[in-house]
């Protein structure tokens, strides 16, 4: 009865939880990955293994263990128009290498495909229903988002992201310039203005194939220690220019849904 009973106050996302129910972690940490149509199957599998060897390293379990608690609460999913249910990998408590490679492993268990749309708005949505229905108590609450485009279906990004940073979640961004669009801008102001945000946040750019896991492992080591972002990543929040909805723009008939009652 109690266990039921927590699960319906988790779900309804009610802030009464018993502190019995919970378990003190350093962070509550989210890892949302693009499987959008615009990463080929060798791009999805560069990205899938960037995040097996990073929850793999050493330098990960380090982190994890120098923290306060020496422990933290994380969760996987991947995301394209919409959050691909068969994907999510439930919330496990990790505090040490044994713990990380059996998250890793059902993670690596998960088939890899890709789906239509772009939809990081659905996807912050869905990290920040997990955080606030889980069972954790967190220092700091962590959606981490990948993606090689902006925002072209589903709710505007901002107000997703506003609602989260709102809630005490900080979003941070991994943004894939492996095959960069000239329509919509730089991809990495992009996720600076529109996607990232919270104390801290910061977005980190990939360039090459071979970068994928070195700067996963470079954004979860910074994430899970919580140490400040090098100021070359914090600078790219500062810069100003980016249209945060550009990718809906560049979709067909994106002023008739906005402007439904102009004749054209």
């Amino acid at each position: 009865m109690l266990s039921t009973l927590a699960l319906i106050l988790a779900l309804s996302g009610s802030p009464i939880q018993s502190a019995a129910m919970q378990t003190d972690v350093d962070v509550e940490l989210v890892l949302a990955v693009d499987m959008s149509g615009s990463m080929d199957m060798e791009e999805a599998r560069v990205q899938r293994s960037g995040y097996l060897q990073a929850l793999r390293h050493p330098d990960f379990i380090n982190a994890v263990k120098g923290g306060l608690i020496g422990r933290i609460a994380i969760g996987y999913f991947e995301w394209a128009g919409l959050v691909n249910e068969q994907s999510v990998v439930s919330w496990q408590v990790i505090d040490n290498a044994e713990d990380a490679e059996a998250f890793a492993a059902k993670v690596e268990a998960r088939p890899i495909g890709t789906r239509r749309g772009t939809s990081i708005s659905n996807a912050i949505l869905f990290g920040t229903n997990l955080i606030d229905s889980n069972a954790f108590s967190g220092a700091r609450r962590v959606i981490d988002i990948s993606g090689d485009g902006p925002n072209n279906t589903g709710p505007p990004v901002t107000p997703a992201r506003d609602g989260a940073i709102s809630r005490g979640i900080i979003i941070n961004g991994l943004a894939i310039l492996i095959r960069p669009s000239v329509s919509t801008g730089p991809l990495d102001q992009y996720y600076a203005q529109c996607v990232i945000g919270g104390p801290g946040s910061f977005v980190l750019p990939v360039h090459e194939p071979e970068d994928f896991a070195i700067a996963i492992r470079q954004k979860l080591i910074l994430e899970v220690s919580g140490l400040p972002p090098p100021p070359t990543l914090q600078l790219t929040a500062m810069t100003p220019g980016a249209d945060c909805l550009i990718g809906e723009k560049l979709r067909p008939g994106f002023l008739d849904r906005i402007y439904p009652e102009l004749d054209r």
